[in-house]
């Protein structure tokens, strides 16, 4: 097929300025999927946020990333859209939507895109994964690519493990870049591959790049807010870093509101809406008359 021109897309102001900061600037993406958090993302200046299918496992308890439906991450997708109005929303393709279902991936981006309001999706390298991209790219649905380690098919990579450490793998990883570049998706995200594979990934593409366990050395960035946070707990990969460790003070919160409530310290009166001393008055002079 023919190359699709990212000037093309829809939303190609935020994407040309992604791809334009490639060597010059560093690009940072949090994956983030509600409202309120995403209103504060908007704010400080991140690049993208990326609703992303870890939604799986740290909002709904989920073993895999794989188990994520349709449904969820697209009411997601919606309310995190709902509160940005400067960075660009990238919504996590589920499962379901392309790699268990590949003709019809293009409905289901187009119902991410028109109806949730993402601005681009993003999919996982699979074995019908430049078919399906060239698709989305032929339907004018910016793409984001995604190699390395890839959760949804985590079991046939065995496990959750660093992957190109070896010649043959990491040419394979390396090859699927280009040809990823090469039909038109706008960047590309880089897990958990060794830091030199992923510079030089990194130093052959023209889009950037956005690594999550892959070094120093790529376009930019991403971390899951809840793992920056400190919130999720199950697991703690090594390339995470803890920013703010949120978890201790929230249960201390919590522990200082069951306290106040049990001793009676909340609410106040200060807290509390209260009526006039007349209308009280009559309340209780009509229920008085009628014992």
């Amino acid at each position: 097929m023919k190359k699709e021109s990212i000037s093309t897309f829809s939303n190609s102001e935020k994407i040309d300025k992604l791809l334009k900061k490639k060597g010059k600037e560093k690009i940072v993406m949090v994956t983030c999927y509600d409202y309120s958090f995403a209103s504060i993302l908007d704010q400080v200046g991140l690049d993208i946020i990326l609703v992303g299918d870890s939604l799986a496992n740290v909002v709904l308890g989920k073993e895999f990333t794989k188990e994520v439906s349709f449904r969820e991450m697209f009411e997601h997708t919606k309310a995190v859209k709902k509160a940005v109005q400067h960075s660009l929303v990238v919504a996590d393709m589920p499962y379901v939507c392309y790699q268990k279902a590949p003709k019809k991936a293009v409905y289901y981006a187009k119902k991410f895109i028109y109806e949730a309001g993402a601005e681009a999706v993003k999919i996982e390298w699979f074995s019908n994964c430049l078919q399906v991209t060239s698709q989305l790219i032929a339907n004018r649905i910016p793409v984001m690519g995604h190699i390395g380690l890839t959760p949804q098919t985590v079991q046939k990579l065995g496990g959750f493990r660093v992957q190109g450490k070896k010649f043959h793998r990491a040419l394979s990883l390396l090859k699927q870049a280009r040809e990823l570049q090469r039909i038109g998706v706008f960047s590309l995200v880089l897990e958990c591959l060794p830091l030199q594979l992923a510079e030089l990934i990194t130093q052959s593409l023209k889009i950037p790049t956005i690594g999550i366990g892959a070094g120093p050395h790529c376009d930019g960035q991403v971390l899951v807010l809840y793992d920056l946070l400190g919130l999720y707990k199950k697991m703690k990969a090594k390339f995470v870093r803890v920013y703010c460790d949120l978890y201790p003070l929230i249960v201390k919160a919590l522990k200082d509101f069951i306290c106040d409530v049990k001793g009676r310290n909340f609410p106040l009166a200060e807290e509390s809406f209260s009526m006039s001393e007349e209308e009280f008055r009559k309340l209780k002079d009509y229920l008085a008359k009628r014992r």
